[in-house]
Formats: C-alpha cells, structure tokens, sequence
C-alpha cells in the first residue's frame, strides 16, 4: 500500500517568516514613496492579507505584479529552509514514502525558495496555477492522484488554519506545524489531528503516522 506526506511550504519547509514581512516593506516603500520598514508593519502582518496590510498602511491601489514579484524576489534571498528538511525527505524517500508540496506559491517562486538539491527529493509539487487553492481541496487531491495514493493513506502537514482545513475537505490526515505561522491552539481548532510542536525527529513521527517502518527498523 503506498502511502504520502504532503506539506505546505511557507512556515513548514522554509522559514519566511521575515521575508514575507520584507516583501510588504519593500513593496509598501515603492508604492508609498516613503521608507517602510519591517518594524513599520502592523501587528499579524505575516497572516494577515496583503491587500489588508497595504490598506492599514495608507496604499489602496492594485497591486502592481511585477513590482511585487521584484520585492518578493529580494526578500526571499534571506529565507532559509530549515536544517532538518533534507534529512526528513530521505528518510521519508528511503521508506517509500511519496512526498508533495501543495502551496499558494506560484511555480516561479517555489524555484527561488528552494534550492535544486530539496527539490530532487520531492515528487510532486502543486502551486497555485494548479489548483484552486486552499482551503479547497483539490491542490491536495491533485497531489495525491499525481502520486497514485488515496487520500486515508496520506497525511499533510501544514501551519495554517486554511491547510486544517484544506486536509479534511481531502479526507488526508492534518498535522499541525507547531514551528509555523500560526498558533498550534488555532491549528487544534481548525481540526489537525495532531500538532507537532517542534520537528525534532519529524521524520520519525510521520513515519509512524502513515503507518510506516522507517527503513532497517
């Protein structure tokens, strides 16, 4: 029986935290004519709309893309993934488990984000040209038919509340990022069957999740 972990990106796999603040800043530097710094943004302004956050800052105007992308692309060169990301997809390849990430990023920022070497241990990944986006289910569906697993031999993990959300509709087991975005009680809130506080041998726990023996065990 094959069975899957999908993840979310953002919070889960690459901590961009900061660059998503940086992004707003620049963005909201250029469009306002004014310096705006990361210490400028208004509380929750990492969860929080962009459309919602410019307005609070005084900018109403369409989002210009290519702007955006052009901040977006700076910022990121400041995010990191987190060091135990490579050794969890080993793991997780090593055992048979298939592997997807489903975000809300476009196929173009996924590549600026993660580097070739964490890509090659992915097997699928969904963006948001791909799917509608969460929380509907379909980026995860399409995942899992990509992959040839059902969805109750899957489990996603990911930081927000519209990923909870997204799992259910799936019928895939949620698990919450306790290193994330959001608030694990929020996560808890939103139907995650279980949150992980932090990723200390999180390989290990998702193998045990889907029912798997890690390899040599």
């Amino acid at each position: 029986m094959k069975r899957a972990v999908l993840f979310d990106l953002d919070g889960v796999l690459v901590d961009t935290r900061h660059a998503q603040l940086a992004t707003l800043a620049g963005f909201a530097t250029s469009a306002l004519g004014r310096r705006v710094t990361v210490a400028d943004l208004p509380a929750g302004a990492a969860t929080t709309p962009r459309e919602h956050i410019l307005a609070e800052l005084g900018y109403t105007g369409a989002i210009n893309q290519d702007s955006w992308d052009a901040a977006t692309a700076t910022a990121t060169l400041s995010a990191e993934v987190f060091p135990f990301v490579a050794d969890t997809l080993a793991a997780l390849r090593a055992a048979d488990v298939a592997t997807g990430i489903v975000t809300l990023r476009s196929r173009q920022r996924v590549d600026w984000l993660l580097p070739p070497g964490i890509l090659g241990l992915i097997d699928v990944v969904i963006c948001y040209e791909d799917a509608a986006p969460k929380p509907a289910p379909d980026g995860l569906l399409l995942a899992l038919d990509k992959l040839g697993v059902s969805p109750g031999d899957a489990v996603f993990v990911g930081d927000m509340e519209s990923d909870m959300h997204a799992a259910r509709a799936a019928g895939v087991t949620p698990v919450g990022s306790g290193w994330g975005f959001s608030d694990p009680a929020a996560l808890t809130r939103a139907g995650a069957a279980v949150v992980l506080p932090h990723a200390d041998d999180l390989a290990g726990t998702l193998l045990s999740l889907t029912g798997t023996r890690r390899r040599g065990a």
